[in-house]
């Protein structure tokens, strides 16, 4: 294990560590009341979000030893696994927030949804390393592993859960630039996404489903303060609240106001708010900056990596990163509507917690597997 670890992103690990401590310690704190309240420990949310991160670390470092290639048959299992799991929260799942999408097993909420990013970025890698070095690949054949996010995109939009919906969307689109197709194969994909999309929309006007009611009043974002007794104005409004309140420093660690049931949303999907009333603006800006330097990082790994399946997992990575901290930061200053995405690294929650730590394990096997070969081709 010292040898596999000797080659991973030692400052991507570092920075990773760093904002699991920090966002542990901030969950701690913008849950204190309400755990107080609802469970009567204090310290209830931020020991499960500990328990979390442990669970995560120890798969980041059982991927980390694993061979990308080994997972070679496991990823068809996980495929079906997990559409498996999306079938049964339809049709079994328990409603969260407006979304059917949550399996509780003894007081712990698995959210399927969050592994079908993981599984859409490692089964199109593993795929896509193997098809292009077929020859006279024909066109089905190109088009089809696109079938299993799709799946998944349509499972998740019958939750309906938007945002996850619309990082998977992020993700395989990507992807799908990413893979070395001439200009006509990505014409005729682009067609048939087009097409599935349409066809997706007509399932949506015929069968009458999609978003909840409260999800569309979401979409009623703009001057949350003028609507601030309406529950589309209520929490974005106590959100900014809590961002002018902390100025530039802070009003210092567990001294936050909004979090005394002003913010229901507190340790999740609005942590960033409570971390700038407690911690300041500067501290705000670090960790957007900090989140940069993260997703460079795993851009650099995946542009130096010797195959395409290491390229496709990195990118897929920065892009699910990305798209998680733009969406919930988005929705918190009020630029785009709510859609109940986490906050890498801060925001409370285990499946969203392990399934990002495995993707950082991915990634960080990729270095190891790129400096593995570089060693090799030194050596002759």
């Amino acid at each position: 294990m010292r040898k596999v670890f000797n080659k991973i992103d030692k400052p991507l690990f570092v920075l990773t560590i760093i904002c699991l401590i920090f966002g542990v310690m901030m969950v701690g704190s913008a849950s204190s009341l309400k755990a107080y309240m609802s469970k009567g420990d204090s310290y209830f949310y931020f020991k499960r979000q500990l328990f979390f991160i442990l669970a995560g670390l120890f798969a980041f470092f059982i991927v980390l030893k694993t061979p990308i290639k080994k997972w070679k048959n496991l990823i068809y299992i996980a495929v079906i696994g997990v559409m498996g799991a999306l079938v049964y929260v339809l049709l079994k799942g328990e409603v969260s927030n407006g979304v059917t999408g949550w399996l509780f097993i003894k007081g712990f909420g698995i959210q399927p949804s969050e592994f079908a990013k993981t599984v859409t970025i490692l089964f199109l890698a593993l795929t896509f390393e193997r098809l292009m070095k077929v020859r006279n690949l024909s066109n089905v054949m190109k088009v089809l592993p696109f079938i299993v996010p799709l799946i998944f995109v349509f499972l998740v939009f019958e939750q309906p859960d938007f945002g996850t919906m619309m990082i998977l969307v992020g993700i395989t689109a990507v992807i799908f630039f990413m893979v070395p197709y001439d200009k006509k194969t990505k014409f005729i994909m682009m067609t048939f996404t087009i097409i599935s999309v349409l066809l997706l929309s007509l399932v949506m006007v015929v069968t009458g489903k999609g978003l909840s009611e409260s999800q569309k009043a979401r979409f009623n974002f703009k001057d949350p303060c003028t609507r601030y007794r309406e529950v589309t104005g209520y929490q974005v409004c106590n959100g900014y609240i809590a961002i002018n309140g902390g100025g530039l420093i802070g009003n210092g660690y567990g001294n936050s106001k909004q979090k005394y049931l002003y913010l229901p949303e507190a340790h999740t999907d609005f942590i960033f708010a409570i971390i700038i009333e407690e911690m300041g603006l500067i501290v705000g800006i670090i960790i957007i900056l900090v989140y940069f330097v993260i997703i460079w990082r795993i851009l650099m790994i995946g542009k130096k990596s010797y195959n395409l399946q290491g390229s496709i997992i990195c990118y897929g990575v920065a892009t699910y990163i990305a798209l998680h901290v733009m969406i919930n930061l988005g929705g918190v200053l009020g630029v785009i509507p709510l859609t109940g995405v986490p906050l890498p690294f801060y925001s409370y929650g285990g499946s969203f917690m392990i399934n990002l730590l495995i993707c950082l394990g991915l990634v960080q096997r990729v270095s190891v597997e790129n400096k593995i070969f570089e060693q090799k081709h030194l050596v002759r």
